[in-house]
């Protein structure tokens, strides 16, 4: 009996194991259909010809994507259900499926690092992960995971260049997606980088995270909803937090490796509907 029960456990372990409720995309417009797996430029600007801006992947409740240009920050595609979406709405879903229930491009960046997206700081002031002498974005789905990387080459910093990769995790049945920032280098650096808000929203920093509420300026979807993110951090890994009129800024200590974690949530959900539901998973999620 007591293998039989052992043989059951071990088949549903891998069963669970097999599901990858997570998804990668990266395609040019001018052929969407063809999927890749990495692209290149040496100009470091891909924004305007490659879909949905840049490379994006997504699990069960979100969808992120790392702009392919200058500003290199993080977005965010909102759900309204549980589900994959991003292949087949590339993005920018219709004005049908939007209204039957599927997610949109409700956040809007700007020129800001967006949800958790990476810059440098040279001891003065921040410094874009640009110019460069290539930039490389790659997408990768394995396991029950996906990960989008971007990596921008010989980028002017204190007198030296360096190479800056950032690799952005979804994971299957975890909401929060991981961030991390690599400097390919013999020396350490500084790294930035934070979240953006809006007139109206409601934001909390604490030592450990920064939430924002509300609604965002954005024109590309049928709807305008109140969406909910943050930030997640360990703050021994700062020196220094910026308060900006469109963001909140976060300053490393010298380092090679940088850590965070990233969510959002939004008022059309079932469950994460309202900033208090929202910021009360937060506060459970920066105990962890």
């Amino acid at each position: 009996m007591r293998l039989i029960v052992v043989i059951i456990i071990v088949f549903i372990n891998n069963i669970t194991f097999a599901q990858n409720n997570t998804d990668v995309s990266l395609f040019f417009k001018k052929d969407s259909t063809n999927y890749l797996n990495e692209v290149s430029s040496k100009e470091g600007d891909l924004f305007n010809v490659l879909g949905h801006h840049g490379s994006a992947i997504e699990n069960e409740w979100l969808g992120f994507r790392i702009y392919f240009n200058k500003v290199a920050a993080i977005d965010v595609y909102s759900k309204t259900k549980e589900g994959l979406e991003i292949r087949k709405a590339q993005w920018y879903p219709s004005v049908e499926q939007q209204k039957n229930g599927w997610g949109a491009d409700y956040y809007k960046v700007g020129n800001t690092v967006g949800l958790g997206g990476i810059r440098l700081w040279d001891g003065e002031k921040v410094v874009p992960l640009n110019p460069i002498t290539k930039r490389t974005a790659r997408v990768v789905k394995e396991g029950t995971i996906s990960y989008m990387e971007m990596l921008s080459e010989g980028i002017p910093y204190k007198n030296t260049n360096v190479d800056i990769l950032v690799r952005v995790t979804v994971f299957t049945g975890i909401r929060k997606a991981k961030v991390e920032a690599f400097a390919l280098t013999s020396e350490p650096v500084q790294f930035v980088t934070g979240i953006n808000h809006h007139p109206g929203h409601k934001i909390n920093s604490e030592s450990n995270y920064i939430s924002t509420w509300g609604l965002h300026p954005e024109d590309v979807a049928v709807d305008k909803i109140e969406i909910g993110s943050a930030i997640l951090f360990n703050p021994n890994d700062f020196v220094q937090k910026i308060s900006e009129e469109s963001q909140y800024l976060l300053v490393s200590k010298p380092t090679k490796l940088l850590e965070s974690w990233i969510v959002s949530a939004n008022a059309k959900e079932k469950k994460l509907n309202t900033f208090e539901k929202f910021l009360a998973y937060i506060e459970e999620e920066s105990k962890l």
